[in-house]
């Protein structure tokens, strides 16, 4: 019998850590949030939160990307945050549940001028006060990139605790409701995407297994080959259709 991780973040990083560095969902993802950052050049004087940081592969692909912007990482998880730090020396990675009301640190208090949130709504039975918490750590008009999934759920999706998968008029209500005004909320990764989501569901529990990797564990060889092909055929369709699984949105404090 599989045992849930649901919300032992501890854990999940230390079994996931592999295959989040290579999953193509979270390529996509990333390649969607750099463009719609809106930060030109080496991002010299821009400041960017990431939100549930995990294990520091978004911050990676900022510093990756616009190598002068600053980067400060908020995570629950004490692994998340320790793989980070070995990941982005250069950076900033605190451990902080942004569920309770603990005020930030006098030199994080209206810091960001952009801000990422991505894949962590999904995880919360209360994602309004995680946004509204956040706000203390954004300047005034800061720039929110907000991804979340859509479509189906899969037996992954609940065994690492998704409480449920968004559409987007529940985004764009959530957004307004927490304190900001939503320039863009939209579906994307149609087809391709959409297609990889259903291999997953298709696969079922058995996924777990497959892409589970411990300390005595690889991700299978047939994991392995399946999120390289879908690598390539995903991040080339950096498109925005209604009809796409993955929800994205651009909001503004």
């Amino acid at each position: 019998m599989t045992v849930s991780i649901r919300d032992d973040w501890d854990r999940h990083w230390q079994e996931f850590n592999q295959t989040a560095e290579q999953n193509p969902a979270q390529n996509y993802r990333r390649e969607l949030i750099l463009a719609m950052l809106g930060i030109a050049g080496s991002g010299q004087g821009a400041r960017i939160i990431d939100i549930g940081s995990g294990q520091g592969d978004m911050a990676a692909a900022i510093r990756a990307r616009f190598s002068s912007a600053e980067i400060l990482g908020l995570e629950l998880s004490k692994s998340g945050v320790e793989i980070s730090r070995r990941k982005l020396p250069g950076a900033r990675f605190i451990q902080r549940d942004l569920l309770d009301a603990t005020e930030p640190l006098e030199d994080q208090r209206g810091w960001a001028t952009h801000a990422i949130c991505s894949e962590v709504i999904e995880h919360l039975d209360d994602p309004a006060l995680l946004l509204r918490n956040a706000r203390a750590y954004m300047s005034a008009s800061c720039c929110l990139i907000l991804t979340a999934p859509g479509g189906p759920m899969s037996a992954f999706d609940r065994y690492i605790g998704h409480r449920k998968h968004w559409r987007r008029q529940e985004i764009e209500v959530l957004l307004r409701e927490t304190g900001y005004t939503p320039e863009i909320v939209t579906g994307a990764g149609f087809p391709f995407f959409n297609l990889y989501r259903c291999l997953v569901i298709l696969r079922g529990s058995k996924l777990i297994t497959d892409v589970s990797a411990g300390p005595a564990k690889k991700v299978s060889p047939a994991a392995r080959a399946a999120m390289a092909v879908f690598d390539r055929l995903i991040c080339r369709h950096l498109n925005s259709s209604r009809r796409g699984w993955q929800m994205v949105a651009r909001a503004r404090l």
